[in-house]
């Protein structure tokens, strides 16, 4: 079995778009359950408990940048250094795949007008079909883990979700996904689950590259 695990940067907002970050990503990583609970996991605990003397510490870009829950060390620059170094060198070694779609809002919106798709809709249709893309000649197949944002959020990914598996997206039938694609979960940030950490920090060196 492989996991697509998907985490988001940016709004999908298109009524008020920030000007300093334009754009929506929604992305993450896809490895295989073996690599996951051999390499993924133990790795990324490891590093943890390394540099932080624990493992419950979560990997959050916003919390990492800003030096705090648990990561106030990081304001000197001796221990910043080797954090990003052994972070660097951490992401470069586990067994993964990245795979995103960022929606320039302004292009997206000047294209379309009212109607636009909701960029994160629209990724998530595109997503799943990489997703199949990647998984259509292993027979266990695949399945997708999102984070959870809030209850009305996560309610619209769901019933998003089971539009994908009763229609199908514009590229693929609804029976393909089912054939090969088998579920989405959602899951909350507090659960300490290495492998959406890893895939929260992908996404905003791929954005901002993207603007520059």
């Amino acid at each position: 079995m492989y996991t697509l695990f998907l985490d988001e940067s940016g709004d999908h907002n298109l009524q008020s778009i920030q000007l300093d970050y334009p754009i929506f990503i929604l992305g993450g990583v896809i490895s295989s359950d073996d690599d996951i609970y051999q390499k993924i996991n133990p790795g990324v605990q490891r590093f943890k408990e390394r540099l932080f003397g624990t493992d419950q510490v979560i990997l959050h870009t916003a919390d990492i940048t800003r030096n705090r829950k648990g990561f106030e060390q990081l304001k000197d620059t001796s221990p910043r250094e080797r954090f990003y170094k052994e972070l660097n060198q951490l992401m470069s070694a586990l067994p993964y795949s990245v795979r995103c779609c960022i929606i320039d809002k302004f292009r997206h919106r000047l294209r379309y007008g009212d109607g636009a798709l909701d960029p994160y809709i629209l990724s998530l249709h595109i997503l799943v079909e990489r997703l199949l893309m990647e998984v259509q000649s292993h027979e266990t197949g695949g399945t997708i883990v999102a984070e959870s944002r809030n209850t009305y959020l996560d309610t619209q990914l769901d019933l998003a979700w089971q539009e994908i598996m009763t229609k199908g997206t514009e590229f693929v039938s609804a029976t393909k996904l089912r054939s090969r694609v088998r579920d989405l979960e959602i899951r909350p940030k507090f659960d300490n689950i290495p492998w959406l950490q890893l895939t929260a920090l992908v996404l905003s060196p791929i954005g901002r590259h993207y603007l520059g």
